[in-house]
């Protein structure tokens, strides 16, 4: 089963990923886990791309499309895989077509997790990292009414990228480039929605029920 995960910064897209993949036995496979591979590995994708992280900038598009293009190529992925954070646009979609109608392949599914703005930047916004061993509480979730963390005694921040205002921003960025990537999959006619909200089991269980027409 070949299967690209969509949602919002602070869906649970990960999270989820993981869940899914491992339910299906197939790898999820992430442009981030793909950079650090290639950057720790040496190979040449992975010093070209290092040059641009190192200056703060993005990985151009055709220097990460070779990454994917290489992973999907390798054993693992040869009866399936879970695409999570790629395409992002769609030039990377139409390009990730290309490269699997090249190999007589298509996507089964593209399965988005849709959420509301105002909850996004709840989940976010409330997040708290200890300074001392990295561990994330949240406000209201882990109910922390105060700012030290309950495993190792550290202090507790909130991370600029957390704050309401950047966590908008990211979601104005990710409506612009995604919106039409959604578009795009809907044409296709294989896009699905599951509602995002609730307890991850429960969208867990959302998600599953969604891709069981494809395990017959």
């Amino acid at each position: 089963m070949r299967i690209v995960l969509v949602g919002p910064p602070g869906a649970g897209k990960g999270t989820q990923a993981q869940f899914i993949a491992s339910h299906l036995s197939i790898p999820k496979i992430s442009t981030g886990d793909i950079f650090r591979a290639n950057v720790s590995g040496g190979t040449e994708l992975g010093r070209l791309a290092k040059q641009y992280m190192d200056r703060g900038e993005l990985v151009p598009d055709e220097v990460t499309i070779a990454m994917v293009r290489d992973r999907l190529g390798e054993d693992d992925a040869q009866d399936g895989f879970l695409l999570d954070g790629f395409p992002r646009n769609v030039p990377q979609a139409e390009t990730l077509k290309k490269i699997l109608t090249e190999w007589s392949l298509g996507l089964d599914m593209v399965l988005e997790l849709v959420v509301d703005e105002d909850e996004v930047v709840r989940r976010l916004s409330g997040r708290r990292t200890c300074k001392k061993c990295g561990r994330i509480w949240h406000v209201d979730f882990d109910d922390k009414k105060d700012d030290i963390c309950d495993d190792c005694g550290g202090h507790l921040f909130q991370r600029d990228d957390d704050k309401e205002d950047v966590v908008r921003r990211r979601l104005e960025v990710y409506g612009e480039q995604t919106a039409p990537l959604v578009q795009f999959y809907a044409d296709e006619g294989i896009l699905v929605g599951i509602d995002a909200t609730g307890p991850v089991e429960e969208v867990t269980k959302r998600a599953l029920s969604a891709l069981r027409p494809l395990e017959k």
